[in-house]
């Protein structure tokens, strides 16, 4: 089997803010697999939490691909690599190449059923006036996710809310509150009718949730990385962001999302602002899901060909088979 990898770097529309932090692209790491005249792609951002990068990913893609002759099954593909975003990429080429070797798509090999996703659009963090009008401009959206840091949150929520009173909302906070502030903010956050608070604390300090009780559902994104993180999370947080660049890949996002439903918590399918390629394996984990996050192509300023098709109510159609799986 013969692996490729390259760069490709896709400009945003516009810079995108969360707390901390302002992007102005997406870089991604695109392996190709080739074997019998089949070809399978996968893509992968990474975790910049995570100081992974375009080149810290090829390098260990390039490692890799040395014990790689002639084959790659999916359980090695688990051994070769950590998770992160190269397993990522690795992976869901892999599972690319399996749908078209067997004439079927991935959805059949995994015995569910495809129906179009409804995603949320992300609001990125900008003046209070500003998020207000990109959430009116919205309109054919019906779900929103607010990013969200420490400076004035609620009144940024509240002109959200009054300039889309019919909007099923998200919070995002990236990390950015203290647990003080969620005791705070989390109340009026339930008020303002929002469905979910994603990551409000930082990683790694967020213990005090064990013991309290939340208004509002509170979401695990950085919190939870892979399944040998789970345990813990599922301890502090109602709902579990599964993210493939994160955990290395639609096999352990599936795993993750048993993980999830035996420990009764609800499932979110995120994303690191991919472009659509990134995006058609999590639509397999948004079939799965009780939230969907799959709008990083539309942040682009351009998508890959074949890209998904993003429709009213942000309803997102299934992945032609020319893109992925």
């Amino acid at each position: 089997m013969k692996i490729h990898t390259e760069i490709v770097r896709f400009p945003l529309q516009k810079p995108f803010a969360i707390t901390g932090r302002e992007f102005r692209s997406t870089e991604t790491v695109r392996v190709t697999l080739a074997k019998d005249g089949v070809v399978g792609r996968g893509e992968a951002v990474g975790s910049y939490y995570l100081d992974e990068t375009p080149e810290t990913m090829t390098q260990q893609l390039e490692i890799a691909a040395e014990e790689i002759d002639g084959g790659l099954a999916e359980s090695r593909v688990q051994t070769l690599l950590p998770p992160g975003g190269a397993r990522n990429a690795l992976d869901c080429a892999l599972w690319d190449y399996q749908a078209k070797a067997a004439g079927k798509r991935v959805w059949e090999l995994l015995a569910i059923t495809p129906r179009a996703l409804r995603t949320v659009f992300t609001l990125g963090i900008d003046s209070v006036e500003t998020m207000a009008q990109q959430a009116e401009a919205a309109q054919v959206f019906s779900h929103l996710k607010i990013k969200l840091n420490s400076d004035r949150p609620i009144e940024r929520l509240e002109i959200i809310r009054a300039a889309r009173p019919d909007a099923s909302l998200i919070v995002d906070v990236n990390q950015g509150w203290t647990f003080e502030e969620l005791k705070e903010y989390a109340p009026h956050c339930a008020r303002l009718g929002v469905a979910m608070i994603e990551q409000p604390l930082p990683r790694g300090k967020d213990q005090e949730l064990e013991d309290f009780r939340s208004p509002v559902r509170l979401g695990a994104d950085e919190s939870c990385l892979h399944l040998g993180e789970f345990s813990e999370a599922a301890q502090r947080y109602q709902v579990l962001n599964i993210k493939l660049d994160k955990c290395g890949g639609l096999s352990e996002g599936l795993a993750l999302v048993e993980a999830a439903k035996r420990s009764a918590m609800q499932v979110m399918v995120g994303n690191m602002m991919g472009s659509s390629l990134s995006m058609a394996p999590s639509f397999i984990v948004g079939l799965l899901s009780d939230f969907v996050d799959i709008d990083g192509p539309l942040l682009l300023a351009d998508d890959i060909d074949h890209g998904l098709t993003y429709g009213k109510g942000g309803l997102v159609q299934p992945p032609a088979a020319a893109l992925w799986g």
